[in-house]
């Protein structure tokens, strides 16, 4: 029973969750960014510094070197309105509650008028700051009237130099309401401080004086405009009376109340109503006696009303009874028997009879038509003369109300004047002031301007704002790699190694220098990017690896002959140059310069022995470029370069290619579909990072599978001073000291 009893994992109820980490909406390369920031700050602080302290100590010899500007206030009280006198609203106009009353003040105590006012009650002309007559003998006068530009000579009296010290004091006023409330501020700014004073007291006061010379002269204009309109409204009144009184003589009319109207109106509703009940009966008569007029031959027997007449009714039946008594005779006896001519005659006189009816019948119809239309005419005519007269009723009363409306229409607006006169008369003295003053204007202690302090604040604060932004922008400018953390946030890929920057004699011999100094910062850098590519793709065991870079000078050749020294002590490594337009593997190994390699392979000029080749001191082989061909890049897309790769692929754990620069030529496209991993190395603080990221874009549009970057170049000492970069942790020395004790392997 000895096993290893493996504890159950915890149900997500029992396990707490971890706290998480405030992200204040920054994505991590919005960090990074401002981390940057900051460390170009520190790096340039001391020129930071220098510029503000500069800009500040100039912001100070400019303020101390200004004239000091003294500010008084007075606070007034604006009324709301107009208040009522002997109970008369609009006694100067409208009373003004909204909010457009103060602010039509305020425009008023901002006006040239006040200003002129106080300039004229103060004299201020004859103050030093405020004469206008000092600027004709000034400095700049002089050498105008020595290049011939002098203006002519200006004759000064009280309303020129009122004029021109006008718009001085309005320079140097402020008037600002106080929000949410009735209260202005008038405010004077002034080298003399107690002129400061007096300026903003006294424009105060003019500003109060205005409106009630205005209100007067107003008010006294109100008085002659309304004795002189009522009295015509009173000549108006006398002569609409008078009119009104000679019509009603012309007329002979007394006040009926309408009564004459409604007698006039009786009248014409009766002739109506009987002209109404002629035209009916007329109305009704008429197609009667169409049809008897258009009866021929006087035959009216196919007229129904003749027909339905009570009299025909019976000549009709007579004449059947006599029909009836010949129809009987003649069927017994002949036409000439007596009987039978006896009831023939009777017969003739009864036809004879019912034809005198209806002539008589239609005569009596025709002549009841005609007088219908008599009476109906008749009773137009009396309709039309009742109509005249109600008409002429109607006329007379209206005119008379419109004479009687002029009248009271006349009386009422003399009436409304003389009230108003009369109030005016006895108001004009009483005059309401439209402000007040709350609060004088005192003589000013210190000085508004120039704010000494704040000068130099501002100034310094503004130094170091430039500086910090000129740095930024040296800093934004520098768009390269500066370390592990910048290439992953700004490549999104891994980094496998950090090469340090190297000088004289490591430089020169860097392609052998993990042979030469395994111990060194750059071996073990080396050593890392191994254990990267080791631990990565572990279940892959004949792995082919391109190293490429974006362009030249990059030290993509010297990492991948480092990286092929340090895989070729624990795996089988083989190292191909594939930079047959520049080869550079052979040379730095130490090969003859017309050793074979990769081109004479592919193009079957040489065996396999030939081509690989045993470097000295180190397990690793190495195929060189071989003879330069004159088109590489038909010879790494070949058939045979690939079957090449085929059949060296099983036989080794590790193949490193070495491929020209991607922006360069398309050789590293064509190898990386091939290669199981690919290996980007960039130069810090050189390549920049557009042209980096653009590399492996076509990489990775190519297909080929991109394992990492190797960042060379990189001076640790300044990445870890201004970009933060931890590349040895500050226990450098006593590590690789301990590590060289190590057996090497």
């Amino acid at each position: 029973m000895n096993q290893i009893q493996v504890a159950a994992p915890a149900t997500p109820a029992q396990v707490a969750p971890p706290l998480a980490p405030v992200q204040m909406g920054l994505s991590e390369e919005s960090k990074l960014a401002l981390l940057d920031n900051w460390r170009s700050l520190k790096k340039r602080k001391w020129p930071i510094l220098g510029l503000a302290t500069a800009l500040a100590a100039l912001g100070a010899a400019g303020a101390f070197s200004m004239t000091p500007v003294y500010r008084s206030t007075a606070t007034v009280l604006i009324e709301p309105g107009k208040p009522k006198f002997l109970s008369m609203e609009d006694m100067l106009g409208s009373t003004m509650q909204s909010k457009e009353h103060y602010q039509t003040q305020i425009e008023i105590l901002k006006s040239r008028e006040v200003a002129l006012r106080t300039v004229t009650t103060m004299k201020l002309w004859d103050h030093p700051e405020f004469d206008p007559r000092k600027d004709a003998s000034g400095v700049g006068a002089r050498i105008k009237s020595m290049v011939g530009l002098a203006p002519a000579q200006k004759e000064w009296n009280e309303t020129t130099l009122a004029e021109a010290t006008t718009a001085r004091l309005m320079k140097d006023l402020t008037v600002e309401p106080i929000r949410l409330s009735q209260l202005v501020k008038v405010s004077f700014d002034s080298p003399d401080k107690a002129l400061a004073a007096r300026v903003a007291n006294e424009l105060s006061a003019s500003y109060i004086e205005s409106d009630r010379d205005a209100k007067f002269k107003l008010a006294q204009s109100l008085n002659g405009w309304l004795e002189k309109r009522a009295s015509t409204l009173r000549d108006n009144l006398m002569a609409s009376e008078k009119a009104l009184q000679a019509y009603r003589e012309e007329k002979g009319l007394i006040s009926m109340n309408g009564s004459a109207q409604a007698l006039a109106g009786m009248q014409a509703n009766e002739v109506t109503q009987r002209l109404v009940e002629a035209r009916a009966k007329r109305l009704q008569l008429e197609g009667t006696y169409n049809m008897i007029s258009g009866a021929g031959g006087g035959d009216y027997s196919n007229v129904p009303t003749v027909l339905n007449h009570p009299s025909v009714q019976e000549a009709i039946k007579q004449e059947a009874a006599a029909q009836k008594a010949v129809n009987e005779l003649a069927e017994n006896l002949g036409p000439n028997h007596v009987k039978m001519q006896e009831a023939q005659a009777s017969l003739k006189s009864a036809q004879k009879y019912l034809a005198e009816q209806r002539r008589a019948v239609a005569r009596s119809m025709v002549q009841e038509y005609t007088l219908a239309r008599q009476s109906e005419k008749s009773l137009e005519s009396a309709l039309a003369t009742a109509t005249g007269g109600v008409q002429d009723v109607n006329r007379k009363e209206f005119q008379l109300q419109v004479l009687e409306r002029e009248v009271a229409s006349n009386k009422q607006l003399y009436d409304l004047f003389m009230s108003r006169a009369k109030e005016m008369d006895a108001g004009s003295d009483i005059q309401a002031a439209v402000a007040r003053v709350v609060d004088p204007a005192v003589v000013a202690i210190a000085p508004v301007r120039p704010n000494n302090g704040q000068i130099i604040l501002v100034a310094f604060v503004l130094g170091l704002m430039l500086g910090s932004m000129g740095a930024i922008l040296l800093e934004r400018l520098d768009n390269t790699i500066k370390g592990s953390e910048s290439a992953e946030a700004k490549l999104h890929q891994p980094v496998l190694a950090i090469l340090p920057s190297l000088k004289g004699e490591q430089l020169e011999n860097v392609s052998t220098m993990f042979l030469r100094e395994p111990n060194s910062h750059h071996a073990e850098a080396i050593r890392t990017a191994r254990t990267g590519i080791q631990l990565s793709d572990v279940d892959q065991r004949h792995r082919l690896i391109m190293v490429t870079s974006s362009v030249p000078a990059e030290g993509k050749t010297s990492t991948s002959i480092n990286l092929a020294l340090a895989l070729a002590q624990t795996k089988r490594t083989l190292l191909i140059d594939a930079d047959m337009r520049r080869p550079q593997v052979g040379i730095r190994l130490g090969l003859a310069a017309n050793a074979k390699g990769l081109s004479n392979l592919v193009t079957g000029t040489a065996s396999l022995k030939e081509c690989v080749h045993q470097i000295e001191g180190s397990p690793l082989l190495v195929m060189p470029s071989g003879d330069v061909p004159p088109n590489p890049l038909d010879l790494l897309v070949s058939q045979r370069f690939k079957e090449v790769i085929r059949h060296l692929q099983p036989q080794l754990d590790f193949i490193l290619i070495d491929t020209p620069p991607v922006e360069l030529v398309s050789d590293a496209m064509a190898v990386g579909p091939m290669a199981t991993s690919t290996i980007y190395v960039v130069r810090a603080t050189e390549t920049p990072v557009p042209v980096i990221r653009k590399g492996l874009s076509r990489l990775q549009r190519s297909g080929a599978n991109i394992m990492g970057v190797i960042v060379n170049g990189l001076n640790f000492e300044d990445a870890q001073r201004y970009y933060g970069e931890s590349v040895n942790g500050g226990y450098g020395n006593t590590y690789y000291h301990g590590y060289s004790q190590q057996p090497t392997t």
